[in-house]
């Protein structure tokens, strides 16, 4: 990484753009779209580049849907 290049990435459940070299930049948002966002600003006032690094897949099921045929009731 480059000095003051801006990367998007997610961090447990968060997204965030770190500043390479200068911490004091770096933020954190609940969305991936606000961070890349203002990733992209922030790189653009820098002079310098934006990267934004996909999500590692967790396993979570985030559909909250009904639940399966064959599932068991909670009670």
């Amino acid at each position: 990484m480059a000095q003051d290049e801006v990367h998007t990435r997610s961090n447990r459940g968060q997204w965030e753009n770190y500043v390479e070299g200068r911490p004091e930049l770096s933020a954190s948002f609940s969305s991936k779209e606000e961070a890349v966002d203002q990733g992209r600003a922030l790189a653009d006032e820098l002079g310098t580049h934006h990267t934004v690094d996909d999500a590692e897949p967790t396993g979570t099921i985030t559909d909250e849907g009904e639940p399966a045929a064959d599932s068991d009731p909670v009670i």
